[in-house]
């Protein structure tokens, strides 16, 4: 291990080539807004890592995986044991910007042998996204079920594909509905008729067992949807408002799921491009892959604007990040159930249902609508439903409506 004196005692000038990456490295760090504290700790670590470099005399070609390996021990070890994760951290960040910058080159990962079901996965993914144009969130469900099930059918380690029969199926289903929490929708049958045809698609199966896979009966929806009233809805759009960024994104966001009625993944997805201000409209990123164009709201787009210009920082292009450096996108639309509870337990608000999620202010402005006199054609083109049996549920709200179609009730002397 190089002598952490050496490191200190050599001149980060010395290395004069790895200079102008440094600073770089250091400028866009400073671009995304990182604090001078943060800043003085990425320096001090880009300074170790420029003194380990010259103190070995490494020059513009030498930084190859196995030098890169040993700085990264040098520099690390050198570091108090309480610090290693943070120093591990910003020096990764700083060697890939060595990398991108194409002066520094990782060591190659050994080679990997895959297992017969990371093959299986393998072709299953490409399968999902190339055949059927899943999303990601739906192909990694996909990959779970098909988990359970091979382990249910073969253990560990996948068997012959062609053995497995319509008992196996209907025994396995079986299993999934009989333990503490049973599912209670259709999921299980529909992620196993997926892996069925892919299996018979890519000929790792020589039948069909799509037809095997039973369908599961669901009584019919007795309750109502769970919804809000218009001025429950106004009292949690005004509770997340504030002066500070993080009521400014809040307030937009809350603002485009009760105006237009997104899903909440619908609405961490809008990019800066998808808003048209000269036609007032934006695209929305649905379901299925499907984009549809809807009107901005005015209200709803002046949070927008408010929230881009006194807000809004980082390079992406994406129009909801986080409040933190480097305001990166949203992983999911967690943040959007997380924001929808703060704002009921601020204004005191008794949720409609145990499960706080965004769906419900979807479920609000359809009823809304409803009873304003919409029919439900103008509720699904609302909602961007594909199939009008969606858009049902709601008739359950239209009391009129099943007034006029309701049986008399009998009297007296008539039959019950």
């Amino acid at each position: 291990m190089t002598s952490p004196d050496k490191m200190a005692e050599a001149d980060p000038r010395a290395a004069g080539w790895l200079q102008p990456y440094r600073q770089r490295f250091l400028e866009d760090l400073r671009a995304l807004g990182y604090k001078p504290w943060t800043l003085r700790r990425y320096e001090e670590m880009a300074f170790r890592f420029c003194a380990a470099v010259e103190v070995r005399g490494l020059g513009v070609d030498d930084l190859d995986g196995s030098q890169i390996e040993q700085l990264h021990v040098d520099i690390v070890g050198a570091t108090t044991t309480a610090a290693r994760t943070y120093m591990r951290f910003r020096l990764n960040r700083f060697i890939k910007h060595l990398v991108a910058a194409r002066v520094a080159r990782l060591p190659e990962p050994p080679p990997k042998v895959l297992t017969a079901l990371e093959l299986l996965h393998h072709e299953y993914d490409a399968y999902l996204r190339n055949q059927r144009g899943l999303s990601d969130s739906t192909i990694y469900h996909c990959h779970c079920f098909m988990d359970r099930f091979m382990t249910f059918r073969f253990g560990e380690t996948p068997g012959n594909l062609n053995d497995i029969s319509p008992d196996d199926v209907v025994a396995f289903l079986c299993k999934i509905r009989s333990g503490d929490k049973p599912y209670r929708d259709k999921t299980p049958p529909s992620h196993l008729r997926a892996m069925f045809r892919f299996l018979f698609w890519s000929g790792k199966t020589k039948r069909d067992l799509v037809n095997a896979v039973p369908r599961v009966a669901l009584p019919p929806q007795s309750h109502l949807p769970r919804y809000l009233g218009p001025e429950a809805v106004e009292q949690l759009i005004a509770s997340v408002k504030s002066d500070d960024p993080v009521g400014r994104r809040n307030h937009a966001m809350l603002l485009l799921l009760a105006r237009l009625g997104l899903r909440a993944p619908e609405v961490i997805a809008i990019q800066l491009d998808d808003i048209d201000w000269r036609a007032g409209t934006i695209l929305i990123r649905g379901k299925g892959k499907q984009h549809d164009r809807m009107p901005l709201p005015e209200d709803a787009g002046e949070a927008i604007v408010d929230y881009i210009r006194n807000g809004r920082y980082g390079p992406s292009r994406i129009l909801f990040v986080s409040s933190k450096v480097p305001y990166l996108p949203f992983v999911d639309a967690a943040i959007l159930n997380v924001m929808l509870r703060g704002a009921f337990d601020r204004t005191g608000l008794k949720p409609p249902q145990k499960y706080v999620g965004s769906h419900v202010l979807r479920h609000s402005l359809a009823t809304d609508m409803l009873r304003k006199g919409a029919s439900l054609d103008e509720i699904g083109d609302v909602l961007r439903h594909r199939s009008r049996v969606s858009t049902t549920i709601y008739a359950k709200h239209d009391i009129e409506g099943l007034r006029s179609i309701a049986r008399e009730w009998p009297t007296q002397g008539g039959r019950s």
